[in-house]
Parts: C-alpha cells; sequence; structure tokens
C-alpha cells in the first residue's frame, strides 16, 4: 500500500540572479513498512525533497499525497492537522525547544494531537538512551544527546511515517548505535521511515536506498 507520494516535483531557489533547482521533476512512491534511504552528495536536493514531503516547504511544481491526500498547496492549518495525524520529522536543526527539558520537548510534541502521556514519554526517552537527561535543556546537551532528543521528538506521536534528516550526523559510534536501533525497530513494527543520510550504515538497514543527484532520483 503507497502511503506517501511525490509526484514531480520542482523547487526553484534563487540567489541573487541566480537560480538554483533544488528538485527537478522528482517522482517518489512509499510503501508501508518500508525504510528508504536518500544518498547522495550535499546539494543534491534531499534536504529539500524531505521538506517538500512535509508540508514544510511548498514545491514549485508538484505534488505530494499523504494517506492519498494532497498536503502540498493548502491552508496551513490543513497541513498541520496531517503532519500531526501521520508525521515525525527530524531536520538537521532546530528540532528542540531551547527553553524546555528533553522531557518537556517530548510531551509537548504529544500534546499537539492533545494526549500527553507521560508512561510512553519515558519509556520513549529509556529506549533511546536519554532517560538519565531527561531534565536537561538542550544547551545542555552533546551533539549526539540532541540527536536522539530529536528522534525522540519525531517519534514521540508514534507516528505512521518518520521523516529523517541526517538522524546520525556528527554523531560517535555508540549514538550511532542507538538511532540505528530505534529506527529499525520502529520499522519491523510496522513503521515507515524516509531518511536523507550519508551514512552507509543507515542504508545497511534499509528496504531501499535511492541516489540522489542534481535535484533528481537516478535511476539505473
Amino acid at each position: 500500500m503507497i502511503i506517501l507520494e511525490a509526484m514531480e516535483l520542482y523547487r526553484f531557489f534563487h540567489s541573487g540572479d541566480e537560480e538554483v533547482k533544488a528538485l527537478r521533476g522528482v517522482d517518489l512512491s512509499v510503501r508501508q513498512g518500508e525504510m528508504v534511504a536518500l544518498v547522495g552528495p550535499s546539494g543534491s536536493g534531499k534536504s529539500t525533497l524531505l521538506m517538500c514531503l512535509a508540508g514544510l516547504e511548498e514545491p514549485d511544481g508538484g505534488n505530494v499525497l499523504l494517506f492519498s491526500q494532497q498536503i502540498t498547496r493548502r491552508p496551513e492549518l490543513e497541513k498541520t492537522r496531517l503532519r500531526s495525524k501521520y508525521l515525525g520529522v527530524m531536520l538537521q536543526m532546530e528540532n528542540l525547544f531551547a527553553h524546555l527539558t528533553v522531557s518537556e520537548n517530548v510531551r509537548t510534541a504529544q500534546a499537539v494531537n492533545g494526549a500527553v502521556d507521560n508512561a510512553m514519554a519515558a519509556l520513549l526517552l529509556e529506549r533511546i538512551g536519554l532517560d538519565q537527561r531527561r531534565n536537561a535543556l538542550p544547551a545542555q546537551l552533546s551533539g549526539g544527546e540532541k540527536a536522539r532528543a530529536g528522534l525522540a521528538v519525531a517519534l514521540s506521536r508514534d507516528p505512521k511515517i518518520l521523516l529523517l534528516d541526517e538522524p546520525t550526523g556528527e554523531v560517535d559510534a555508540e549514538t550511532e548505535g542507538h538511532i540505528l536501533a530505534v529506527l529499525d525497530a520502529h520499522r519491523r513494527a510496522g513503521g515507515t521511515i524516509v531518511v536523507a543520510t550519508h551514512n552507509v550504515a543507515v542504508g545497511r538497514i534499509a528496504t531501499r536506498t535511492l541516489a540522489m543527484k542534481d535535484g533528481r532520483i537516478a535511476h539505473g
């Protein structure tokens, strides 16, 4: 069953007189239970594609369907409703509120759906290896701890689809192992994941790997 679909996505940016073509007609279909790894050099369009899939950026052309519902070119409140219902999103930056503790960040993400589950939040932080840091503020966390906290926020509502941008970037081997184990367990439990990565270890646990170059998904 296809639960996430991008059709002919185009995204252009302008820097002075120069036009940057971040996405050039990207098509992508993701089935329930897949883990799709998007690999490619920096600037290939991976992050822009994830932002469009999440409805956080509006493509200049094309559509994104989330469980057969169009998320592109809809009012922001409707996009927010679809995200909160179906998606967990982890960006490379700005995953945490600086004035909230790790535990408060997780519970705040849960509250978007109006259902804070303290027991689930505590269990999630234990699974991801942050139970001893639950009362720490983001500024008090190491880079690896911030990555795990961002993933905990993305997982806080047990989303049907995870969209992750470099979840293992700049972390040590132990933290990487924690993150990969959590992702693999989420997929095996029926979750669906699309992850942009440079990490070959992420590709090894993915069910499908797609290479991106110059704003396109390479075929063949």
